[in-house]
């Protein structure tokens, strides 16, 4: 150990290497954030028309009941 301080050699230990393990398995686009989950609405770009999302079907597959325009997720 140089110095004797209990530092030892730059590059080892503790605070050095990939950081301290934070940041790591928090899921997809870093599991932050607003998550559309399950519930919500779809939306018409076109008229504005709100529909409830059925669960296991994305919202740009929904047409709008008024117009016919695909959906977009809403909130």
């Amino acid at each position: 150990m140089p110095g004797k301080d209990g530092t030892g050699p730059s590059g080892f230990g503790p605070g050095s290497g990939r950081g301290n393990g934070y940041g790591r398995n928090h899921g997809r686009q870093g599991g932050y954030g607003p998550d559309a989950g399950i519930t919500g609405s779809c939306v018409c770009p076109a008229c504005g028309e709100k529909i409830t999302h059925r669960q296991g079907v994305p919202c740009y597959k929904e047409h709008c009941p008024k117009c016919g325009t695909k959906m977009i997720r809403g909130e």
